[in-house]
């Protein structure tokens, strides 16, 4: 089954963001508590920055983790996990790719011999 996940760089980039966008909290909170500005323009920097952690936690989770959430990268069985998995109840590691001759070790498409790559999923055939 083929699984949709954001892309490392995408996702990196995400994470990037949303730290600039807590720098930006910050910078927001203490020039209004500068100034004397009313309760709600301090509140509204702090849950900017509370936004911005959980933001960049998250990005920067499906940067640099293993299992990443399901969202644009298109995956195959054999390359990464859906983490998403357990919370229905399926499968949490990848398949096993099925093998034999005749057939693609990725998708399991039946492959007449001669061909280097797989008709439909297109990697390269050992």
């Amino acid at each position: 089954m083929k699984s949709i996940k954001p892309g490392r760089g995408p996702s990196a980039m995400n994470a990037i963001g949303s730290v600039v966008a807590v720098v930006f909290g910050v910078i927001w909170t203490a020039m209004a508590a500068a100034m004397g500005a009313p309760f709600f323009f301090l509140l509204f920097g702090v849950v900017f920055i509370m936004m911005g952690i959980v933001q960049a936690v998250y990005h920067f989770t499906n940067a640099a983790g293993k299992d990443r959430f399901s969202q644009w990268d298109i995956t195959e069985n054999g390359e990464e996990s859906d983490p998403m998995h357990g919370y229905f109840g399926q499968q949490q590691g990848p398949a096993e790719p099925k093998t034999g001759d005749g057939f693609c070790p990725y998708c399991g498409t039946a492959v007449e011999g001669g061909y280097r790559f797989c008709p439909k999923c297109g990697r390269e055939l050992p």
